[in-house]
C-alpha cells in the first residue's frame, strides 16, 4: 500500500511518470501475493490515467489486464471502476445513452461498496452524458452533487481534481460560466489548505485560464496558460496542448501582440480538430479584411459543434459587417439567437444581443440597436466580463452618435477606453481613440445611410435600393427618415441636392 500512496502523491504534485512507475510496482507486488482486487485497481488507475493523457495503446493494455484479472471474481468495487472508461469511450463516440448506463452502473456499485470516489466519478459521468442528450438541468444537478462530495472532503484528492476538471469542462460545454466560476472559487479555497497539490490537470487548466480571461485578469490568465502549455508539451505533447496554445493565442491577439498570437495559433493548429475563428479575427485586427472574411466564411461552413459554432458566428457577424455585407450577418445573428434560446445561457444571450444590435445599427435602426446593445451590456456586467462589456459600450456609443446624442456617445467611449487601458486591450484602445477624435457633426450619417443617400441621388426607387443593398423596402424607408431628420431635409430632391453639394455623387 505504501507504493500506492506514493504513486498517488506523485500524481498529485504533477509527476505522472513517477506515479505510474509506483503503481506498476505496486501492481506487481499485489499479484505476487495473490491480492487480485488491489492489483486490478492499480491496473485500472494506470490505464485510466494514460487514457486521459491520450496514451490510448498503453491505456487499453492496462485496462484489459484489470478486466481479465476480475473475470470470474466476485462482485467488487473494482468492477465498478472498469465501467468508467466504457462510459468515457462511448460518450466521446456520440453514444450518450450507453455512456449514461455505464456511469450509472459505476455509481450503483460504488454505493453498494461504500466507495465514495467511485460514486462521485459515476455521478459526474452521468451528468456529462445527460448534457450530451440535451437534458441539461438533470445533468447539471448531478455535476453539482459530485462537486458537493468534493467540497465536503468525501473523496480522495486525486478524484477531487478529476471531478473538478470534468465539471468545469461541462460548464464550458453549456456556456455556464457562472457555475464554472463558483466551483473554481470553491476549489481554490480547498486547494489553499493543500498547497503542494497540482489540482488543475488536463483540460481544466485551459478552462481556468478562460475564466480569468473573462473576468479581465489577462496577465494572470496568460501566466496560467503558459504553465498549461509547458505541462502539455513535456515530456511528449498531449492532445490538450491544442486548446492551451489556442487560449494563449487568443490572449496575445487581444493584447495586440500579433506575432506571438500568430505563432501560438500555428502550434494550436497541429492539435485542434475543429476549426476555430481566432486566426480570422487576428487577420481582422491586422486590417486584412479580405483574408479575414474568406477565413471566417470557410469556418462557419465547416463548424457545426454548438460551442465552436456560436463563437464562430459571433466573429462572423463582426467581420461581415465590417465588410458591409449585412444580409448574411443578419442570418448569422438570427442563428446565434436560436442557439442562445436552446441553451438559455447568459453568456450566449449576451453574444446574441450584441450581434443583433450590431446588425440593427448597420441597418440604420439605431434606436432598436441601442435597446439590444443595452441588454447585452447588462448581461456582460452581470457575468463580470469587463472586456466584452466595454466592446458593447463602443457600439452603444456609435448608436448614440447615430441618434444625434454626442454627449452620451462621448461618455460611453470614455468608459470603454478606461476598461481597455486597464486590462491591456491595445487594438481596442486604438480604435476607441480613433472614434473619439471624430467630430459628430462632420459625419452625421452612418455608412449604410450614406449608401442609401447616394442611391437616392442616383434616382433609384426604394425597391431598387432594397434590391441593391439586400435589405427590405421598410428598412430603406427607415433609413430615409433618419437621413431627413439628421440633415433637416423634407424630400428626396433636397436629399439629392445635399449629396451633390457634399460631392457624394
Amino acid at each position: 500500500m505504501d507504493l500506492v500512496e506514493l504513486g498517488q502523491a506523485a500524481f498529485l504534485i504533477g509527476k505522472d511518470r513517477e506515479g505510474g512507475e509506483c503503481l506498476a510496482r505496486a501492481h506487481q507486488g499485489f499479484l505476487s501475493q495473490g491480492d487480485i482486487q488491489p492489483a486490478a485497481r492499480c491496473a485500472f488507475w494506470l490505464g485510466f490515467t494514460l487514457l486521459i493523457n491520450g496514451d490510448r495503446a498503453q491505456a487499453s493494455g492496462w485496462l484489459a489486464r484489470a478486466e481479465r484479472l476480475l473475470e470470474g471474481h466476485p462482485d467488487c468495487a473494482e468492477k465498478g471502476y472498469l465501467q468508467l472508461p466504457v462510459g468515457y469511450r462511448t460518450v466521446h463516440e456520440g453514444d450518450a445513452v450507453t455512456a449514461y448506463k455505464a456511469f450509472a452502473q459505476a455509481a450503483k456499485i460504488g454505493e453498494r461498496f461504500g466507495d465514495t470516489d467511485l460514486v462521485a466519478l459515476g455521478r459526474q459521468g452521468q451528468g456529462r452524458a445527460l448534457i450530451r442528450q440535451g437534458e441539461i438541468a438533470r445533468g447539471v444537478s448531478l455535476l453539482d452533487e459530485a462537486m458537493v462530495a468534493v467540497m465536503a472532503g468525501e473523496v480522495s484528492p486525486l478524484t477531487a481534481g478529476g471531478v473538478y476538471c470534468s465539471v468545469i469542462d461541462a460548464c464550458s460545454e453549456i456556456f455556464d460560466m457562472r457555475r464554472a466560476q463558483e466551483w473554481t472559487s470553491a476549489l481554490d479555497r480547498w486547494c489553499a489548505s493543500q498547497p503542494d497539490i497540482v489540482a488543475y490537470r488536463g483540460q481544466c487548466l485551459v478552462h481556468r485560464a478562460e475564466i480569468l480571461q473573462l473576468h479581465g485578469s489577462w496577465e494572470d490568465a496568460l501566466n496560467e496558460i503558459r504553465q498549461a502549455c509547458e505541462r502539455f508539451s513535456q515530456p511528449t505533447p498531449k492532445p490538450a496542448a491544442g486548446a492551451a496554445f489556442y487560449r494563449m493565442a487568443e490572449l496575445h491577439r487581444l493584447r495586440g501582440e500579433f506575432a506571438e498570437a500568430e505563432e501560438a495559433y500555428r502550434q494550436a493548429s497541429q492539435w485542434l480538430q475543429i476549426p476555430q475563428s481566432g486566426l480570422a479575427q487576428l487577420r481582422f485586427a491586422q486590417g486584412k479584411l479580405d483574408a479575414a472574411k474568406t477565413a471566417i466564411c470557410r469556418i462557419v461552413e465547416e463548424v457545426h459543434e454548438p460551442g465552436s459554432r456560436a463563437r464562430a458566428l459571433h466573429a462572423y457577424v463582426e467581420i461581415l459587417l465590417a465588410a458591409e455585407d449585412v444580409a448574411p450577418a443578419r442570418t448569422a445573428a438570427d442563428e446565434l439567437a436560436a442557439i442562445a434560446e436552446h441553451y438559455n445561457a447568459p453568456l450566449l444571450h449576451a453574444m446574441a444581443a450584441c450581434c443583433n444590435g450590431a446588425v440593427l445599427l448597420a441597418d440604420g435602426d439605431a434606436k432598436r440597436a441601442l435597446a439590444a446593445l443595452r441588454q447585452s451590456w447588462v448581461i456582460w456586467c452581470e457575468l463580470d466580463a469587463p472586456y466584452e462589456a466595454a466592446r458593447v459600450r463602443t457600439l452603444i456609443a456609435l448608436a448614440c452618435r447615430a441618434l444625434g446624442d454626442g454627449d452620451a456617445a462621448g461618455q460611453e467611449l470614455a468608459s470603454a477606453r478606461e476598461t481597455f487601458e486597464r486590462i491591456g486591450a491595445a487594438p481596442d484602445l486604438a480604435r476607441i481613440d480613433s472614434l473619439s477624435q471624430r467630430k459628430d457633426t462632420s459625419d452625421p450619417l452612418t455608412a449604410r445611410e450614406l449608401e442609401v443617400l447616394k442611391l437616392v441621388a442616383a434616382g433609384k426607387t426604394n425597391r431598387a435600393i432594397a434590391t441593391k443593398l439586400g435589405i427590405s423596402e421598410k428598412t430603406v424607408a427607415r433609413h430615409l427618415s433618419n437621413i431627413f431628420n439628421k440633415l433637416d431635409l423634407n424630400s428626396r430632391a433636397a436629399a439629392t441636392a445635399y449629396a451633390y453639394r457634399q460631392e457624394l455623387v
